[in-house]
């Protein structure tokens, strides 16, 4: 894994500030996200109000203490899990062929897809780095 203190202080300030600039979208037209999220026909209305009152805060949060440097591995660790979710959620969405919005950054109307896959992994990987980086050795 990635060791230089520099590269790993960018991959924060890079994957922090885009799932705080996620959040912030979403959490701008939660009844936009709420549509999103139904879209993907997994869960019912209600739950998906919920899940579009409450994602964008974890990814504001978790991106929030991630750039700041504050509960770097949680914060990584919330992400990367998120992270996860949203691949598995898209190749499932792929296998069964729904044409949907992914909702990632608020209505752009980006397709659920390969390129979205690819984008998510990109981010995982920068999680993955930080969640992983060697810890400080104290005296």
């Amino acid at each position: 894994m990635i060791k230089n203190k520099t590269l790993l202080v960018l991959f924060r300030l890079v994957l922090g500030g885009l799932f705080v600039y996620a959040g912030v979208v979403k959490a701008l037209d939660p009844l936009d996200f709420a549509q999103n999220i139904r879209n993907y026909d997994i869960v019912g209305q209600s739950l998906s109000f919920i899940a579009a009152v409450v994602l964008p805060w974890l990814e504001i949060l978790a991106g929030l203490a991630l750039a700041a440097g504050v509960w770097k591995r949680a914060s990584a660790l919330v992400i990367s899990g998120l992270l996860v979710f949203f691949i598995v959620l898209t190749l499932v969405t792929i296998v069964r062929g729904l044409d949907v919005d992914c909702g990632c950054f608020g209505a752009f109307g980006r397709e659920a897809g390969l390129g979205v896959i690819l984008e998510d992994l990109g981010m995982l990987y920068l999680g993955l780095c930080i969640l992983l980086a060697p810890k400080k050795r104290s005296r």
